[in-house]
């Protein structure tokens, strides 16, 4: 049984689809235990002001790690250490020192910036949180300096998860975050009752460790593990820098607008800010199973068409990602859309989560959904930009993209709170006429105008660049998938109504039997109508479930892979 597991472990991977299945399998299984943390979060605190300090004490080391950990990220990594490893399967001498020498920068930048944020953090919070009182403001800077220990850690583990990845051990990478979550949970079942808010930061931490730890037998195995390096390849280094910077930037771009809505979440009602990130978070659960996923397993297949100079392969795996994202994205949108409340309620209605939180929840979480398609397309087009070593088109589309989404916010909140006929058309289309604090609609709201108008200047470009025609070939995709959707999305809507009549949707078991079984007849009559139209994608999802990937007998790449 052991070396079974271990076999597993060191598995490779190379289809493109059961490659992105494992890592959806266990982006579902990280995400649920993501849900158990939200619903631990919601029972024990609900849309509070403790809350609020938790979320937005993410904010400073986030914006950390994306600014510095981003340089050491795998999608700028995995293209240079697979020209380092040449024909190498299992890593050669320069490889190594290749990632020894970043790993030792890395090292000793965060190290030092840490520091000087350490005792910059009581400057920064008021910045941050400009509505938050003495006693959140003091538990906000103690939560954000422990906080300052994560993005090192993490970024360590990125680093490393480069080496896993080139090798196709997407098993040992897609564990990682199972960990991360294990490690959150902890926090608030064993260390909030000892240590009181800090415990909740002090489980991120541990979370951080597990997300590092879980990669190093691998590592070991392939003497991969870093190591200090005095003798640096600073041409390495530097073009390292290079590439990163533009992506840096973008990343950074993305923080700072999160920041920026997070403090005039800030300035509204108390909960604001948890119902943000709950929302936020809900709607995260698509795009890490579905966006993230499909583009994590194209990503290696894509540098290396590009590197031969195969463009029509490249274009090829483009398009059969995006295909396959569009046919799981546009069903998620609707269903998530109409079954808003049953999917919170169920979710997070617990304890102190009350049904004002629960309401205003599901109206953010509809209002997130709307740009769905869109935020599951931009880590595909990016990452394709990226393999083809052009890190400034995303730059420039995102810069526009996110600054548009920092004025909206301001003026979308100022429209709310000015013209009584706008607030009453997005209470009353969102059913949230009666619930008090729905200014914090207009956050979303900008979020995902900004999301999509991102996504359409970057796929027109990239169409222009990489693959024209593009837009032509996913057009059936596309319409077949949101015909299905719509009429989904119709039926599950019908039969809620059908089921309310049936359970008793004041309890647990009756709101998530409504919306169950109201989404799945959906689902059914979804399918059908799908089979009808000869989806493609419905044929290739089946055979891979039929081909039953996890196990797929390992199959040894060709040399020009790795």
């Amino acid at each position: 049984m052991g070396s079974r597991i271990v076999a597993f472990l060191g598995k490779e991977w190379h289809n493109l689809n059961d490659a992105a299945l494992l890592l959806s399998s266990f982006a579902i299984l990280s995400q649920v235990l993501a849900i158990v943390r939200d619903r631990l979060f919601a029972h024990f605190f609900g849309a509070s002001a403790t809350l609020d300090v938790y979320y937005t004490a993410f904010r400073i080391p986030d914006f950390l790690y994306v600014s510095l950990a981003s340089f050491v990220s795998v999608t700028v990594l995995i293209p240079l250490l697979i020209e380092k490893m040449g024909d190498s399967r299992e890593g050669n001498e320069e490889s190594r020192k290749f990632i020894d020498d970043v790993f030792t920068i890395f090292f000793a930048v965060m190290i030092v910036v840490s520091i000087v944020l350490f005792f910059l953090i009581p400057v920064i919070v008021p910045f941050i949180a400009p509505g938050f009182d003495e006693v959140a403001m003091d538990e906000l800077i103690l939560l954000s300096r422990i906080l300052l220990l994560s993005p090192i850690l993490i970024g360590i583990s990125n680093l490393v998860g480069s080496v896993t990845q080139t090798l196709r051990k997407f098993f040992v990478y897609a564990l990682s975050p199972v960990f991360y979550n294990i490690g959150i949970i902890i926090g608030i079942l064993f260390l909030y009752p000892l240590f009181g808010i800090s415990g909740l930061a002090y489980g991120v931490v541990l979370g951080a460790i597990f997300h590092f730890a879980i990669q190093i037998p691998i590592l070991l195995s392939h003497k991969f593990l870093p190591s200090f390096s005095l003798d640096i390849n600073w041409k390495a280094i530097k073009k390292i820098i290079f590439i990163s910077l533009p992506r840096t930037i973008t990343l950074s771009l993305n923080q700072f607008s999160l920041i920026v809505i997070i403090a005039i979440a800030s300035l509204l009602e108390e909960g604001s800010v948890s119902v943000f990130n709950f929302s936020y978070n809900l709607q995260s659960v698509p795009i890490v199973i579905i966006g993230i996923s499909y583009s994590v397993a194209a990503f290696p297949s894509m540098v290396r068409f590009f590197s031969i100079g195969d463009r029509i392969g490249f274009a090829r795996e483009i398009e059969s990602a995006a295909r396959t994202i569009i046919f799981w994205s546009l069903p998620i949108t609707f269903l998530f859309i109409v079954l808003r409340a049953q999917i919170v309620r169920v979710l997070l209605g617990s304890g102190e989560f009350s049904w004002t939180d629960t309401r205003l929840t599901a109206a953010m979480l509809a209002v997130f959904a709307m740009s769905l398609l869109a935020q599951n397309l931009l880590p595909l087009f990016v990452r394709g930009y990226y393999a083809a070593g052009d890190t400034k088109r995303p730059l420039y589309v995102n810069l526009f993209s996110y600054g548009l989404i920092i004025v909206l916010s301001f003026g979308l909140v100022s429209l709310i709170r000015k013209a009584p006929e706008f607030r009453y058309f997005i209470e009353n289309l969102l059913r949230v006429a009666d619930v008090p604090g729905t200014e914090v609609l207009a956050l979303p709201l900008a979020y995902s105008i900004g999301t999509l108008a991102n996504i359409f200047l970057l796929f027109r470009i990239f169409e222009k660049d990489f693959a024209k025609g593009l837009y032509g070939s996913l057009s059936r995709t596309f319409f077949q998938s949101f015909s299905a959707s719509f009429l989904m999305g119709f039926t599950a809507y019908q039969f809620l109504g059908v089921f309310d009549k049936i359970f008793d949707i004041n309890t647990f078991w009756g709101i998530f039997a409504q919306g169950f079984f109201s989404g799945i007849i959906g689902l059914i009559v979804g399918t059908i109508l799908l089979k009808l139209l000869g989806s493609h994608e419905l044929t290739e999802i089946h055979s891979s479930l039929k081909h039953k990937f996890w196990k797929t007998r390992a199959i040894a790449p060709e040399q020009e892979i790795l």
